[in-house]
């Protein structure tokens, strides 16, 4: 089973932060280069491994980055807001062990927060994290 630990100067007050690489999902890349579009480079991305997220997210305009289009739209609900309406777009995140993962992603802003995107349960759901608070490390097996 692929893994990768993430050892952090204090996992209490950063996160779960891991460096990935999001792209164009293998759909959307397989269209632009049926239509001559080049594809677009893999993007490095600062994520936070997040059990309280239903669904993977990524910062408001990384698809416009990657030159991506809305494949519909989720409803989120957030600490502070209820029905929120996000894009959803298809993705590809590459974790440092090259595990990938393709599906969906939700653009949402993130304000005020230093990441570019959340993983969260639909890609967890997937894997094992092992969180070890006391050693500020977790890791995450595929």
């Amino acid at each position: 089973m692929p893994s990768f630990t993430v050892q952090l100067p204090n996992l209490l007050n950063s996160g779960p932060l891991v460096t990935v690489q999001v792209a164009v999902g293998s759909t959307a890349e397989a269209a632009m280069q049926a239509a001559g579009v080049p594809t677009p480079s893999p993007l490095p991305a600062t994520a936070m491994i997040d059990t309280g997220a239903s669904a993977s997210v990524i910062r408001q305009g990384v698809a416009a980055q990657l030159g991506l289009y809305p494949i519909g739209v989720s409803y989120i609900t957030t600490p502070s807001s209820t029905n929120v309406p996000c894009n959803e777009y298809l993705m590809r995140f590459v974790f440092p062990n090259q595990v990938v993962y393709e599906g969906t992603a939700i653009e949402t802003p993130l304000q005020g927060q230093n990441i570019d995107c959340l993983i969260g349960r639909d890609i967890l759901a997937h894997a094992v994290l092992v969180y070890i608070g006391y050693g500020n490390q977790f890791t995450l097996s595929f």
